[in-house]
């Protein structure tokens, strides 16, 4: 039991962590839009293949 709340509070917090880490990555709102138009590209390109 005890474990088990340990890991659900450590899981919280790696991902509020590697999101903030990835939000500062794009510093404003048209280089975020970039990184999604970018991540759906290559989800596309994948998909063709």
């Amino acid at each position: 039991m005890i474990f088990q709340r340990y890991y659900s509070r450590l899981k919280a917090i790696l991902t509020i962590l590697l999101l903030s880490s990835a939000l500062g990555a794009c510093a404003t709102i048209e280089g975020a839009g970039k990184d999604l138009e970018k991540a759906g590209e290559a989800i596309q390109d994948a998909a063709e293949k």
